[in-house]
């Protein structure tokens, strides 16, 4: 059973950045396509990246420019790198993984991951 954990969340003020990282408890994540998703209070889980395991990565149009997600070398770790912070962007942020070949992009829907992480606090505030 594959598990996640996030790191890296906390208080940043409006235009700042933040590292979120997402690691395995011993099980490379080569082998997943990776998600990362956001939850406010009050609102819908939403999609903010999405990952296949060759690279390819997609963001919804609120993020594009802002965020961007990668992989570590060793395969141990996905990054999401968030820039330019808006109050908006306050959520719980999770990341999410489903096992397909190389080329499989599951997209932004939180229906098409199977292992899901606890999340970790962003807050964006003056």
């Amino acid at each position: 059973q594959l598990q996640l954990k996030e790191s890296g969340g906390g208080l940043v003020q409006p235009g700042g950045s933040l590292r979120l990282s997402c690691t395995s408890s011993g099980v490379t994540l080569d082998y997943y396509a990776i998600g990362w998703f956001r939850q406010a209070p009050g609102k819908e889980r939403e999609g903010v990246s999405s990952m296949s395991r060759s690279g390819s990565v997609e963001y919804p149009d609120s993020v594009r420019g802002r965020f961007t997600a990668a992989r570590d070398r060793a395969g141990n770790t996905i990054y999401l790198q968030m820039n330019n912070l808006k109050p908006e962007d306050t959520a719980v942020y999770y990341c999410a993984a489903v096992q397909g070949d190389r080329q499989y992009f599951p997209g932004l829907g939180v229906h098409e991951y199977d292992y899901w992480g606890q999340g970790t606090q962003v807050t964006v505030s003056s």
